[in-house]
């Protein structure tokens, strides 16, 4: 399990980011991104534990008394649905200060750029990243406080 993860998790990290950023003219954006990147990460920790990231990636002590809703990690996946929440409502409200009607989008066209010549950037990308987030925060924190118990 833990040799298939390594190979595994990033080529879904690599596809959810594709799918985030082609989401605003092809099938996919922030909600398929993030259930693909909480995809990865239910990988991991089926195959290396639910502390992995705390105690392998970032360097730090697991207080094996704490409850699983107080952890660290925990706290993160909060802070970042609601970060998303707050990205997503602000990109529906943006519109209303220019006499716009609520999430009303538009793009720009970059030229020039490298590798693609010319890029869309849309507004929507925004909302996008919002409900990426959202949707990452949300599904993460149900899935180490559920796995914990």
């Amino acid at each position: 399990m833990r040799t298939t993860a390594r190979a595994i998790v990033p080529i879904i990290l690599v596809v959810s980011i594709s799918l985030f950023f082609e989401g605003h003219n092809l099938p996919g954006g922030g909600f398929i991104g993030g259930v693909l990147t909480t995809t990865a990460f239910a990988i991991v920790y089926m195959a290396f534990g639910l502390d992995f990231l705390e105690r392998g990636v970032l360097g730090r002590d697991v207080d094996p008394g704490k409850g699983p809703s107080r952890d660290r990690v925990v706290a993160v996946y909060r802070r970042l649905f609601t970060v998303g929440f707050a990205i997503a409502v602000a990109s529906g409200l943006a519109p209303l200060l220019f006499g716009r009607p609520f999430l009303t989008q538009t793009f720009v066209m970059l030229e020039g750029v490298p590798i693609y010549d010319h890029l869309e950037v849309a507004s929507a990308l925004a909302f996008d990243f919002g409900v990426y987030c959202v949707v990452v925060g949300g599904l993460l924190t149900i899935l180490s406080v559920v796995g914990a118990e």
